[in-house]
């Protein structure tokens, strides 16, 4: 199995920004989510801001942490 058949792709925006370049992210359902950043946008210098609409992966072994993979 493929480890990008496993996740789930919502969409959010960030509310908070946490120290270690984590964010809080509300998804579109009403949930809060810890994300981190994914390593292409890290590579490309993309800044993430508070109001951001951002694009999540989530694990479905822990539904409350998340990683970034696009900023729109």
């Amino acid at each position: 199995m493929q480890k990008e058949e496993n996740v789930l792709k919502l969409n959010g925006t960030v509310v908070k920004l946490i120290p270690k370049g984590e964010f809080e992210v509300k998804l579109e359902n009403g949930h809060t989510i810890v994300a981190h950043v994914s390593g292409k946008i890290r590579m490309n210098f993309i800044r993430i801001l508070v109001g951001d609409k951002v694009s999540i992966e989530i694990s479905p072994y822990d539904p409350t942490r998340g990683r970034i993979v696009y900023r729109f």
